[in-house]
């Protein structure tokens, strides 16, 4: 990894005001479409491309802990559709959408994924944020063998073919940030997060990561999501840091703002305790308290202060649609690009409505993204640029390391001994989700 990148800072340029071409189904509308057959379980077809729109879902948390997070990705998809039909929409028609509420429960986001799937009949799902809502939702798109296109970085060990994963890998995100922290922080880790599937996971991958890399786990933490608890956890860190040490954080949604908050109060500042967040970005900068946050870090494939010319135009049109006060994100990023991907590949394939023809024709899919080129790979994730950045005093991050160059995804974890040697490739039937690869 390269420490190539310096500060970077945007100039806001006058822009006109996009028209507002959205067709938007409010949660809760009566559907036009009122068929509760299953008719996508023995076919990968959508239905949402029959008449003068094609009809797509979002699907997120508007309420609950995980809105904080989640509400920005949906204006992210929102402004990409946006764009599309100012364009002139897909396939000549416009896309219309019907937006549901997770409402932060896993069990909620997989009854309303059935009822984007079986009553609306969408042709395409962007959602979930956490882990836990992305498997509730995975058996129903499994079933009706439909299409999730998945915004945020995740842990990985998961390849499936209804899903294309537009966050990070581990390898792009979690296992590029241990190997920053061991060779510009320390070797001791306190690993705190969220207790669901992704910090679990994300902290097996450490945890194996610092062995072969000789660091060493002094502690382990979990706060069940949505709990602000988090004193036990500070006197836990001082015990096995006394003399300072990193935290490596994967705590989720409004936990974060107790845990800095209580940190700062406790004196355990970035100088001593540098904390590495992965599911922490402009947006929760700004909820939480740039005071509280300064100096710590973040890894991401993005960041508002990439300086490409479509990051300007991304930037420049968020600001113009939501508020000339609102910050662009990793998630929010991976929502957006993931809407053009998905655009790209339904004209590719000349249909919406064939899902296995919208899925072939997405692999190997390109696309200038805000954050770089990206491109989508046959085991469903995209290659990514890497970046480390240290949130400064107005809220964003000076990119402190970048690799020069995308970096393809591994979904099966290498550090992993129940994974290392596995690879997923969904465009030979051979191979599929899991198999052994020849070097191994």
């Amino acid at each position: 990894m390269t420490n190539g990148f310096g500060r970077r800072k945007f100039l806001l340029y006058s822009s006109t005001g996009l028209a507002t071409s959205l067709l938007l189904k409010a949660c809760g509308a009566p559907s036009t479409d009122s068929a509760t057959d299953s008719t996508g379980d023995a076919t990968a077809t959508g239905g949402g491309d029959s008449g003068d729109t094609i009809k797509v879902g979002i699907l997120h948390s508007l309420s609950g802990t995980m809105a904080i997070s989640e509400k920005s990705v949906v204006d992210a998809e929102m402004l990409a559709i946006d764009e599309i039909n100012e364009a002139g929409g897909v396939l000549g028609k416009q896309i219309e959408v019907i937006q549901e509420d997770g409402q932060s429960d896993w069990p909620t986001f997989a009854e309303k994924a059935k009822k984007l799937i079986d009553q609306d009949k969408v042709v395409a799902v962007f959602g979930c944020w956490t882990s836990a809502s992305r498997k509730a939702v995975r058996p129903v798109f499994e079933e009706k063998k439909h299409m999730l296109w998945y915004p945020v970085q995740y842990e990985g060990q998961e390849c499936d073919k209804n899903i294309f994963y537009t966050g990070a890998a581990p390898n792009q995100q979690i296992e590029p940030a241990v190997e920053w922290l061991l060779e510009e922080k320390g070797k001791e880790f306190f690993l705190v997060g969220s207790d669901y599937v992704f910090p679990r996971t994300a902290n097996t991958i450490i945890k194996a990561q610092l062995e072969e890399k000789g660091g060493k786990t002094v502690g382990e933490d979990y706060l069940p999501l949505g709990n602000t608890e988090v004193t036990p956890i500070i006197t836990k860190i001082k015990a096995a840091l006394p003399d300072g040490g990193v935290i490596f954080n994967t705590l989720n949604g409004d936990s974060n703002v107790a845990f800095f908050k209580q940190m700062q109060g406790a004196g355990l500042g970035p100088d001593k305790y540098p904390v590495m967040s992965v599911s922490i970005a402009e947006e929760e900068v700004q909820a939480i308290g740039v005071e509280y946050l300064k100096g710590h870090y973040a890894a991401w494939n993005y960041f508002q202060t990439v300086d490409t010319p479509e990051n300007k135009k991304f930037v420049e049109a968020f600001k113009e649609k939501y508020g000339a006060d609102r910050v662009t994100n990793d998630p929010m990023e991976a929502g957006y690009i993931g809407v053009y991907m998905w655009k790209q590949a339904v004209e590719k394939a000349k249909t919406a409505d064939d899902l296995d023809a919208v899925r072939e024709a997405a692999y190997g899919q390109t696309l200038d993204a805000p954050e770089g080129t990206v491109t989508m790979n046959a085991n469903h994730h995209l290659s990514k640029v890497v970046r480390i950045g240290e949130i400064a005093e107005d809220g964003l991050f000076e990119i402190v390391s970048s690799t020069d160059k995308a970096i393809a995804p591994i979904p099966w974890n290498q550090f992993v001994a129940e994974t290392k040697g596995y690879a997923c490739d969904w465009s030979d039937t051979t191979k599929g989700e899991k198999y052994k690869t020849e070097e191994s």
